[in-house]
């Protein structure tokens, strides 16, 4: 945690604690072959933390998009990236009445027929505080999986989703 000086309405100044960690962090989301295909863009507001998604170059329809616990990207199928980012211990999907996974998205992304798709969702189930329970840095890190099927928001591990396609590290 650090802490910064802050003037209080004429009374002097006040220390208050600032939550450490970037406010933002952009990623490369890279295929099988190591090709950039994509950005991923984190940003602390209000409500959680804002996900940006960027894609050109994928196969066209829906993509489930979630995070994954390591951070790691080997190809081609990307399984070093480990299971979902879930430190609340819950099961997959918005639509599951367990709860869903931190890591979880609650849509997915879909990819036109130019092979580009965009997606911005806000998840207040993660965080980029470095000290918090569900940072997306806990032990070193994590990563952002697209995979090949759209995410049906409810089957247990990954929601029916298929295979990894894309990759993207999440480090502070």
């Amino acid at each position: 945690m650090r802490f910064k000086w802050v003037a209080v309405c004429g009374l002097g100044l006040a220390m208050t604690a600032v939550a450490a960690g970037p406010r933002s962090i952009k990623v490369d989301i890279k295929d099988k072959n190591g090709a950039v295909v994509g950005t991923a863009t984190f940003k602390t507001v209000k409500d959680g933390v804002q996900v940006t998604i960027d894609t050109k170059g994928l196969p066209i329809g829906p993509h489930g998009v979630h995070i994954h616990q390591n951070p790691v990207c080997t190809g081609p199928d990307f399984q070093s990236a480990g299971p979902h980012f879930n430190p609340d211990g819950r099961q997959h999907g918005y639509l599951n009445p367990m709860g869903h996974h931190n890591g979880d998205f609650p849509s997915s992304i879909d990819v036109d027929y130019d092979h580009i798709g965009q997606a911005t969702v806000i998840l207040d189930s993660i965080s980029l505080d470095p000290t918090a329970p569900n940072s997306l840095f806990l032990k070193g890190g994590t990563s952002i999986v697209i995979h090949e099927k759209a995410d049906d928001d409810k089957t247990d591990p990954s929601g029916n989703s298929g295979a990894r396609i894309a990759c993207g590290v999440i480090k502070n």
